[in-house]
């Protein structure tokens, strides 16, 4: 006998008015740019780029780009747009599946503590660039060690024992870094100074939430004023075409290297974001019928055009750093924290007025890297809120405890063993987990949901049908491509070590529980599902299967989506309550 429930007070989605809104398409398109726009698109493309065949990566790259990158983000925009809600409602679609939204915010919290340490080195870099002298330039510090050399000498010596005055002074006096990740060591005061300034400013910037969006009038566009101003320098630099041809001669024969193929579908991830619920988010405060395929590809063809701007620029002047000191690029060549913060800080301390270039380049770390830090900071903050709805009159109080508790998290990675910290959980906590979210998200649609329903649901917003590219890559390329991804990226995973220095087994377990930490709550939703409706399972199962409220959030055009779906003699949707009665 299947007990009687109590009847629940009918639930809908939050709002339009209650959630916010942009006030106006360029803050929207802004908020997409500095998102998708990061510090990886600077110290992580160029290199890829060059490592990966030069020119000829841009073919897998923009392959990929069109067949899983665009249309990943497109179909966000267009679920964010539609229902209203941000990473947690979405799954409306298919409530068996909402444990993905809770995945995802998980893993922007993981994300957030980690980004957010990565962007408080420009914080304290900026510091040194006041210095008289810039202090990595010379091995006459308290922190240098004998084998200290200043880089246009390494040539002439054994680059297997020696250092470059650079990278002590980044391991030795920034980091102060331990010999591994079992050393914990103490507490890098200047380093915890630098993470709180940039959490402080993270959080004056999002306490108002969307209605703090005009600051991407700032800070979107002006990294490109600083990236111009580097661009004008380093191109003029002696050997900079040198640098230059290294990134970008095509070596063919790299498109027969699997790996370079799964290199530049996991660059979407991230250069583009998918996955991680921001987009869906920001897209929920869009104006119901505003043109999203335009958008969308507007923003993805400016992270590509940005991610080969900027590998211009560095490769320019990696290519002055080995025209000075007559070593090859491909030696100089770096990624990542060494690129950023050791080999470009070496280039630019050869300059004349090296402070000003050192100060113009940290700033547009910190900015690039700042907007998606707030996304994905509003992203968990929106979920909540719109889970537990109540929290919406004290959101500024949710928002500082967010910011103070991750704040917290984060000083775990500012002790001497920070870096080792920072790079494992960077490693596996994110970009396997996000893979699986882009794949359950896309199954969700075209499977489950239908791929017929979704365009109807688009035509309807937006007024046309989806066109057949869209259907195709939706329903069958975008997934293959994922599935892809997932494989190879397992296949080539390689042990994970830091400046030579390769973790222990316990450090890695830690590292593969904090990717299963997320990832677990998907069938770990379908299991409560399953254990608090245990007397009807199988109807209750059926029920979770299919849309519950999918409907636009704002009365409006919820009531002429109605219309619109029993003039097609489409059934329709359940509401919460149905779902628990019924």
């Amino acid at each position: 006998v299947v007990m009687s429930q109590p009847p629940h007070k009918e639930k809908r989605i939050v709002r339009d008015e209650d959630r916010g809104h942009w006030s106006s398409k360029a803050e929207f398109v802004l908020s997409l740019i500095g998102y998708a726009i990061g510090i990886g698109n600077v110290w992580r493309f160029p290199y890829l780029c060059y490592r990966s065949g030069g020119g000829a990566f841009l073919v897998p790259y923009m392959l990929m780009v069109v067949l899983c990158g665009i249309p990943l983000f497109y179909m966000e925009v267009l679920i964010g747009q539609f229902s209203g809600t941000g990473c947690t409602g979405m799954f409306r679609l298919a409530p068996i599946l909402k444990g993905t939204g809770y995945c995802m915010v998980v893993v922007n919290a993981y994300c957030v503590c980690y980004y957010s340490v990565l962007i408080s080195y420009p914080i304290r870099m900026l510091y040194y660039c006041f210095f008289t002298v810039v202090p990595w330039a010379c091995c006459d510090n308290s922190w240098n060690t004998p084998n200290c050399t200043i880089i246009d000498k390494l040539e002439s010596v054994n680059a297997e024992t020696v250092k470059t005055s650079s990278d002590e002074f980044f391991h030795n006096e920034v980091l102060r870094i331990s010999s591994s990740i079992a050393d914990l060591g103490g507490m890098v005061w200047q380093q915890l100074i630098s993470l709180f300034i940039a959490w402080f400013v993270i959080y004056m910037c999002v306490v108002r939430g969307i209605k703090s969006a005009s600051l991407v009038y700032f800070t979107a566009p002006f990294p490109y004023v600083l990236l111009t101003i580097l661009f004008v320098r380093g191109i003029t630099l002696p050997g900079a075409s040198k640098g230059i041809t290294y990134f970008l001669y095509p070596k063919w024969d790299c498109l027969y290297d699997l790996k370079v193929w799964s290199d530049a579908a996991i660059q979407i991830f991230f250069g583009l974001g998918p996955g991680w619920g921001g987009i869906v988010n920001m897209a929920s405060f869009n104006n119901f019928r505003n043109s999203a395929k335009f958008d969308s590809v507007v923003v993805v063809m400016v992270n590509v055009f940005t991610s080969l701007y900027a590998g211009v620029v560095v490769f320019s002047v990696l290519g002055f750093l080995s025209h000075q000191t007559g070593i090859p690029v491909e030696t100089v060549a770096t990624s990542g924290a060494g690129l950023a913060f050791v080999t470009y800080p070496q280039a630019i301390s050869m300059l004349p007025c090296p402070q000003l270039w050192g100060v113009l380049f940290f700033i547009m770390l910190f900015l690039l890297g700042i907007d998606s830090v707030f996304v994905q900071l509003e992203a968990i903050t929106s979920s909540i809120l719109d889970e537990v709805q109540v929290l919406r009159d004290y959101k500024w109080k949710l928002t500082l405890v967010l910011c103070s508790s991750f704040f917290l998290v984060s000083t775990v990675m500012c002790t001497n063993a920070g870096m080792f910290i920072l790079q494992l959980f960077d490693w596996y906590s994110s970009s396997l987990a996000i893979i699986v979210v882009c794949f359950v998200e896309v199954i969700m649609v075209a499977y489950i949901y239908g791929i017929d329903n979704f365009m109807s649901d688009v035509e309807f917003m937006l007024g046309a049908r989806p066109r057949l590219f869209w259907k195709i890559t939706w329903k069958y390329i975008t997934p293959i491509v994922l599935i892809f991804v997932l494989f190879t990226t397992i296949f080539f995973l390689r042990r994970i070590s830091y400046n030579g220095i390769e973790y222990p087994e316990w450090a890695i377990m830690i590292g593969w529980a904090s990717f299963v930490s997320s990832i677990i709550l998907i069938p770990s939703y379908i299991v409560y599902i399953m254990i608090i409706k245990r007397k009807t399972l199988g109807h209750s199962l059926r029920k979770r299967f299919k849309p519950l409220d999918w409907t636009p959030a704002d009365p409006t055009d919820r009531a002429e989506y109605e219309q619109f779906r029993k003039e097609r003699n489409m059934p329709p949707f359940m509401s919460e309550s149905e779902a628990d009665t019924k």
